[in-house]
């Protein structure tokens, strides 16, 4: 390669060069002062997150979305009757504000406040949201506005000209139930034993598997003549429990049943009972749930674990001393089950009395609207579980052509 290569080489590599850092001024944020920035959003914030005992979110309008207040139980939300807050996106917004930093001066001219969505959120139009914390030695009150496209929020200082774009993504619900910890159970389907729904007219929908190590639910009192129309269908009737989470929530005197609400009973192997009355209103689908145990079926259940606890061991046991299988230190270990059954025994009992406990902790005193699908799981009539009689009756003539 000659040296007149080299050089245009060099060249077109020094103007790339050039050409990106101009791009890259061009385009990173701008202020009007021009002027870059350093240090905290929220200083001290971190250090003192535990210091934190109230947030309040407020929109447009000045209208309060959420109050979260810390009490002797935790995060609540004031709005929804003090029912529980989600902490982990609370604690995600609260460090997100303790590691921000301000990255650059933006406008302080209150007419453009608006293009960053950091005007007075006393507006009709406002479309940032105030956050205010108390609890601090200095109470923090800001507006969060639109989030940067290259990285970053804007945000103000409430009561300060001065706007600023900082280095955290700030991301605040506006919707007050998105504020709620909206976790209510999960209990898969391969635990539960038996499912019976009972309508308003009486009818009841009862599905049930033999032993837990079955795959499939058995429909009970399917129609002479009549088949079920699929078993994944039928086993769905167990999963409404799965990962159960509500859409909203209201204080159970706020919303109560009406004569139409439906009875789901979910029963468990190991003695779990979960108590479901639902009932659709005026659009949204409502539930209202307890928890208790089934101390016969939780004995049952025990002696099943224990008995299946020790015939592992025992087989484990015979294959060592056969030689069929090389020694292992933690299997040699007796389980509680065969070494103390007495303890193995009160030790699940204590577990399952505490999973009631946590059940109802989150369930009494509380009405909750429902996903849809999750619904549509309770409200089963028999006739859905079925094939359709005219689809019967078109298989039967087949043979006939």
């Amino acid at each position: 390669m000659n040296q007149k290569t080299l050089i245009g080489l060099a060249l077109a590599a020094l103007f790339a060069i050039v050409a990106a850092i101009v791009l890259n001024r061009a385009n990173a944020p701008r202020s009007e002062s021009g002027e870059a920035a350093t240090g905290w959003l929220a200083p001290g914030l971190r250090e003192h997150l535990n210091d934190v005992g109230k947030v309040v979110v407020t929109g447009a309008e000045g209208k309060v979305v959420a109050t979260l207040e810390r009490g002797a139980n935790g995060w609540s939300l004031a709005e929804k009757g003090g029912y529980a807050v989600d902490t982990g996106k609370l604690r995600e917004l609260l460090l997100k504000l303790a590691d921000a930093k301000l990255i650059e001066q933006k406008t302080a001219n209150a007419d453009k406040y608006a293009t960053l969505g950091v005007e007075d959120v006393a507006g009709k139009d406002a479309k940032g949201v105030q956050l205010e914390l108390d609890g601090l030695a200095q109470p923090l009150k800001l507006i969060v506005g639109n989030t940067n496209p290259r990285g970053g929020t804007f945000v103000r200082r409430a009561g300060e000209a001065q706007s600023w774009l900082t280095s955290a993504t700030l991301t605040v619900d506006k919707n007050t139930s998105d504020w709620l910890g909206k976790d209510l159970a999960d209990i898969a389907a391969s635990r539960i034993e038996s499912v019976a729904i009972t309508h308003a007219d009486g009818k009841v929908v009862r599905a049930a598997k033999a032993a837990e190590s079955d795959a499939n639910f058995t429909l009970a009192d399917v129609p002479k003549g009549r088949e079920v129309a699929s078993e994944f269908t039928v086993n769905g009737l167990a999963s409404t429990l799965a990962g159960l989470r509500f859409d909203d929530v209201l204080p159970a005197a706020d919303a109560a049943p009406d004569d139409k609400a439906l009875k789901a009973r979910y029963a468990t192997f190991d003695g779990l009972v979960v108590e479901v009355t639902a009932w659709p209103h005026e659009g949204k689908d409502y539930a209202q749930l307890s928890a208790s145990l089934d101390a016969a079926q939780a004995d049952k259940g025990i002696t099943a674990a224990q008995a299946k606890a020790k015939a592992e061991f025992e087989a484990a046991a015979a294959k060592e001393q056969a030689g069929t299988k090389e020694p292992d230190a933690a299997e040699a270990i007796k389980p509680l089950a065969v070494s103390d059954p007495a303890k193995d025994r009160d030790d699940r009992l204590a577990k399952l009395n505490q999973e009631v406990a946590a059940l109802n902790a989150r369930f009494h005193g509380w009405t909750f609207v429902l996903p849809a699908y999750k619904y549509a799981n309770i409200d089963k009539p028999l006739e859905d579980l079925l094939k359709p009689v005219e689809e019967k009756k078109a298989a039967a003539k087949k043979p006939g052509k």
